[in-house]
């Protein structure tokens, strides 16, 4: 991977420990030469990813639609700035300039961003690693849901293959690298067995 989108919150959360895996991947990815895409914040967890991985010498790229410029307060300092008309276009650049995708903690626009990549690698218009960063279990109710829809009829158990989680940044970074697109059973995945 060259590339890797990152979904995450533009606040910091109540948890110390979210700016820090935050932080941590940001210096992950740059130590690695992965450039970071993401939402093109300054402020959150969105900041604190970019600002690691730019002070460890990464490329990010920063991708922010103009009407949210005054709201979430543009980072200026990124690589490389791209301002969209609409929600829509941004996501569609950050599904293009990435070979990857990572959830880290957030609030709704996160858990959109990654129900819609999770439908498109349902869908097959996505074959890239995702994965979600399991962080203090901040993501363990959303995991029950995606059982639940299993158990319910709602989603095919290979839906439950087509991401991979972990609650270490490097532990998710090689399952992302290893990622074999949905063959490994979701209890695997989750170190459930």
């Amino acid at each position: 991977m060259k590339s890797i989108c990152v979904y995450c919150g533009s606040s910091l959360g109540k948890d110390v420990r979210y700016v820090d895996a935050a932080t941590e991947l940001g210096t992950a990815l740059a130590k690695r030469e992965i450039r970071l895409v993401y939402g093109g914040a300054r402020i959150g967890i969105m900041g604190a990813v970019a600002q690691a991985c730019l002070s460890n010498g990464g490329s990010v790229t920063g991708i922010i639609p103009k009407f949210l410029d005054q709201v979430e307060i543009t980072n200026t300092d990124v690589t490389e700035l791209i301002q969209t008309e609409n929600m829509h276009e941004r996501k569609t650049i950050m599904v293009d300039k990435s070979d990857g995708f990572i959830a880290l903690p957030g609030g709704f626009g996160t858990l959109e961003e990654l129900a819609e990549i999770l439908t498109w690698a349902q869908l097959g218009l996505v074959k890239k690693p995702i994965g979600i960063l399991n962080i203090n279990g901040f993501y363990e109710k959303l995991l029950a849901l995606f059982r639940h829809m299993h158990e319910e009829g709602f989603a095919k158990f290979s839906n439950l293959n087509l991401f991979v989680t972990d609650v270490t940044v490097e532990g998710l970074l090689q399952k992302m690298e290893d990622f074999d697109g949905g063959d490994a059973s979701f209890e695997q995945k989750l170190d459930l067995t």
